[in-house]
């Protein structure tokens, strides 16, 4: 298996987990989801249309606000990732094979899964190298044109949304405010090992190439 193939796998793969991870925490939305998640609920009870069917129209405005702003954060993976998540999470949400609330402590159990899945997806899919998705590429321009630390730009970001969100009526609750506590350390957990994984098995071919090499010669 090629590099180029393992990073085209981990990166659509990543995409799956996120949509997934999503559609989970969707599933339990009265104990509160993720800022931006808040806010496409928010639009989908507000005006119709689907929760993805939001996230991908969030996901070209920030993409277009980008590409004014700090065109080289856009990448072909921008767009995938703009385009295909939403859809992803909509396809697990019609498809009745996601668990129900049940308001009891297994809603928790629920919530945990959607974080974890959703952190370990967003790992992959940044490992596989192909491009920050929208909402990543948005902070990014708005802390190199404000002086502001990656950390306090995405801070400002998901609070201003998550303003948004509430004032449309999106789900908010405790979990909500630590969602990021959560998903950040097992997305980085995730980049790492992956990351790892890539550069290994990249040594591993190049030393193989290279015996190949020595023994034709």
């Amino acid at each position: 298996m090629t590099i180029r193939l393992l990073r085209l796998l981990l990166f659509f793969g990543g995409l799956i987990c996120f949509g997934l991870g999503n559609a989970l925490a969707v599933q339990v939305k009265f104990l509160g989801i993720h800022p931006w998640e808040v806010l496409n609920v928010a639009l989908y009870q507000k005006f119709g249309l689907t929760i993805g069917t939001w996230s991908v129209l969030c996901g070209l405005f920030l993409v277009c606000i980008s590409l004014f702003t700090a065109r080289h954060y856009i990448s072909v993976g921008t767009f995938l990732n703009a385009l295909l998540i939403g859809p992803i999470m909509d396809f697990f949400l019609w498809s009745g094979w996601l668990p129900h609330a049940t308001h009891t402590w297994m809603d928790y159990l629920i919530l945990l899964a959607g974080i974890l899945i959703t952190g370990i997806g967003g790992g992959m899919y940044v490992a596989g190298g192909l491009g920050a998705g929208p909402r990543d590429g948005f902070m990014l321009s708005i802390s190199e044109k404000t002086g502001l630390s990656v950390s306090r730009a995405r801070m400002v970001v998901e609070s201003v949304v998550l303003v948004i969100g509430f004032l449309l009526g999106g789900p908010v609750f405790i979990v909500t405010f630590l969602y990021t506590f959560i998903q950040s350390p097992v997305f980085q957990q995730s980049l790492k090992i992956f990351r790892a994984l890539l550069a290994r098995l990249n040594q591993q071919q190049k030393q193989s190439s290279a015996e190949s090499i020595s023994k034709l010669s």
